[in-house]
């Protein structure tokens, strides 16, 4: 099926009316004490808590497009506070109470993104809500449980996390072949874009100026310098996330992933009976091949995936427009999940880029001797990581030693990519696998496919 609309950043920009209008470029050569270079979430995060903290600051925020061009006006809206990384892998580095400490910082920007938003008047469609995964088959029901005493395990409110059985979880939503799920609580949904566009506003308000259509071609000590003039600052801090390799010299640092959504038109009251999902719960399945989706403010489904995972050289998409083959994947996935949707039509299609790193797992940091800084390689959750970049940056910039700044995340190193084609080849080589796992599965394999396992061995995932 096609979509009424395709591109055009996202659907989220057409339910404010349409993407905004750019503010001003960069003047020309200025100074400043910061400089931020990405006008998303991570650095409007960044740049208001550090104004907030310390108003006399001098701070730029510079853009190429316009502040939430990115994945911050494009994502699925799960306010998630979420920990999907190896905690594994951060313990290497750290110990348990620390990865425990990390992933209860997390859970905590929720609240916090819920706070500033009713404190600087931003209507956003928050809704507090669970998050659903379920599972349609006995390895996707064995990986539910794994995941669901994992989170357990970890989270220092083990009450949480709670494990459906199957007349539960269909209770929600009515998901076909559904054999069971979990259920974490202290969620929310937001639209993206309504958030990111109150955010900007709210840092103008509070005297940082954002320039937009600017930019960068080369960040170094003390100097950014874009297409429009250079910003010499004492500290910089690159907030690119999925666009980081576009940045000369940062090629390698962290891979684009593609992610791609398509949204409904508004749904009939009898339709939403048939469905259930009264509770407008965050909805993802146990599939390898993952997927997510919301139910929005005026009854659409959004569902999103993977689509064409990634392209070659980690070049992004044009404006949001997607392929139609990504399209068709997507709505499969809605029309196995929820057969009731068959008959609605598909009104808008986008997709964007995320930050991966060769480990998976997101960093945040400030080198102390170029003052240089960064956050994200967020895997798709940077709706709530952002906000805990934003607040651990802005520690590390002032010196602060706090809490957030001991978090095992923290100035941790991460090898680079490898070159083209090698990275092309892993990354599409694993979704591959994913989906060969899970047609296995799906055909009556009754535990995880080692397929699933040989494509988290080729990328590190």
């Amino acid at each position: 099926m096609q979509a009424k609309r395709n591109g055009d950043i996202s659907f989220w920009y057409a339910d404010i009316g349409g993407v905004p209008v750019p503010r001003p470029p960069l003047p020309g050569d200025i100074e400043a004490d910061v400089v931020i270079v990405g006008a998303g979430y991570t650095g409007l995060w960044t740049a208001y808590y550090l104004k907030k903290a310390r108003p006399s600051l001098r701070i730029a925020l510079i853009e190429r497009e316009f502040a939430g061009f990115g994945a911050s006006g494009r994502n699925g809206g799960w306010l998630s506070g979420g920990f999907t990384w190896s905690r594994e892998k951060y313990l290497k580095t750290s110990t348990r109470q620390g990865v425990s400490a990390m992933q209860a910082a997390m859970a905590g920007c929720v609240d916090e993104v819920i706070r500033v938003a009713a404190a600087e008047g931003i209507d956003a469609d928050i809704r507090r809500v669970d998050n659903l995964t379920v599972a349609t088959n006995p390895a996707q029901l064995e990986r539910a449980r794994e995941e669901c005493e994992t989170i357990r395990a970890w989270d220092v409110d083990p009450n949480r996390v709670e494990m459906l059985d199957q007349a539960a979880t269909r209770a929600r939503i009515n998901v076909r072949d559904v054999l069971g799920g979990f259920v974490v609580h202290g969620q929310a949904r937001v639209q993206p874009a309504k958030l990111v566009r109150g955010l900007a506003a709210a840092v103008e308000r509070l005297g940082v100026p954002i320039y937009e259509q600017t930019t960068v071609t080369a960040i170094a000590k003390g100097s950014v310098t874009t297409n429009r003039g250079t910003v010499r600052a004492e500290t910089i801090i690159r907030a690119t996330e999925g666009f980081t390799a576009g940045i000369p010299g940062e090629e390698r640092t962290w891979l684009a992933l593609n992610s791609a959504q398509i949204v409904t038109e508004p749904l009939s009251p009898e339709l939403w009976r048939a469905i259930g999902w009264e509770g407008h719960e965050l909805l993802g399945s146990a599939a390898h091949a993952y997927c997510y989706a919301q139910r929005t403010r005026e009854g659409r489904i959004t569902m999103g995936g993977r689509g064409v995972p990634y392209r070659y050289g980690s070049r992004t998409d044009v404006n949001g427009q997607t392929q139609q083959a990504t399209i068709d994947q997507l709505h499969q996935i809605l029309m196995t999940l929820l057969p009731q949707t068959a008959g609605c039509r598909i009104e808008h299609a986008w997709c964007g880029v995320l930050g991966v790193p060769r480990d998976w797992c997101t960093t945040v940091g400030l080198d102390p001797t170029t003052r240089i800084g960064w956050a994200g390689g967020y895997v798709g959750l940077g709706v709530s990581s952002s906000n805990l970049s934003g607040r651990t940056l802005a520690d590390l910039i002032l010196g602060q030693d706090t809490e957030l700044t001991g978090l095992p995340w923290v100035n941790r190193k991460v090898r680079r990519w490898e070159l083209e084609p090698f990275r092309w080849l892993g990354v599409h080589s694993m979704y591959q696998l994913y989906h060969l796992a899970d047609r296995r599965e799906a055909a009556g394999l009754s535990h995880t496919s080692k397929l699933a396992a040989l494509a988290d061995a080729i990328t590190g995932h």
